[in-house]
């Protein structure tokens, strides 16, 4: 039953934990940029030689290698499911509840 109660507990606080969720957000894009940017020194330093080439490899190297793309790719992807899911079932999954009694 604990766990019904901290549900209702954060159900009753929702625009606190909306904004604790961003906040958690913001700072996990700023560890990514400070990773980053460390790590950029850190390759600049040392000579760092690529194995794998090729279109995939490229974009791959451009994920890993932009600080926050996973975050806000993360974030657009889940955004798309959300309005793609509402565009859908506006469109013909939810329909009238006498539907069958024509």
């Amino acid at each position: 039953m604990n766990l019904v109660r901290l549900i209702d507990f954060l159900r009753d606080r929702l625009k606190a934990v909306v904004r604790v969720c961003c906040a958690l957000l913001v700072l996990l894009v700023a560890a990514d940029f400070v990773r980053w940017f460390l790590a950029r020194e850190h390759h600049e330093a040392a000579a760092v030689e690529e194995h794998a080439a090729g279109f995939w490899a490229t974009l791959y190297h451009v994920a890993e290698n932009t600080p926050g793309f996973w975050s806000i790719f993360g974030l657009l992807s889940f955004l798309f499911i959300v309005f793609f899911a509402k565009w859908y079932g506006n469109r013909g999954i939810l329909t009238r509840e006498d539907y069958y009694n024509e």
